[in-house]
């Protein structure tokens, strides 16, 4: 199993927009061959960790294989969800980790 967090820092203004986009994703990913988890996050200001980032949207990710998320990353789906979504964000990070 690999385990993703894909952080996206949304321009100003652009949020509603950037999270309409990917919940309209969501079923389609959720229903691809290998995926166990895909769910938005915002970050929560609780007073625990980092000081929550309100233009931040983290994706939590988990796939049975690394080759589950490679063959999701060339989903026709995720390129239109790639060229919808990066006009409306500063940055954009992935990191993919394993269970110890």
């Amino acid at each position: 199993m690999v385990n993703v967090i894909a952080r996206s820092r949304i321009k100003a203004g652009k949020m509603e927009e950037f999270l309409r986009i990917l919940k309209e994703n969501v079923p389609t990913v959720m229903a691809e061959e290998g995926c166990i988890r895909y769910e938005p996050c915002l970050d929560a200001n609780v007073g625990i960790g980092a000081e929550a980032e309100m233009d931040c949207v983290t994706i939590l990710e988990s796939w049975e294989s690394p080759d589950h998320l490679r063959a999701h990353l060339e989903t026709p789906h995720m390129k239109a969800f790639r060229d919808a979504v990066t006009p409306l964000r500063l940055e954009n990070s992935v990191t993919v980790v394993t269970p110890a």
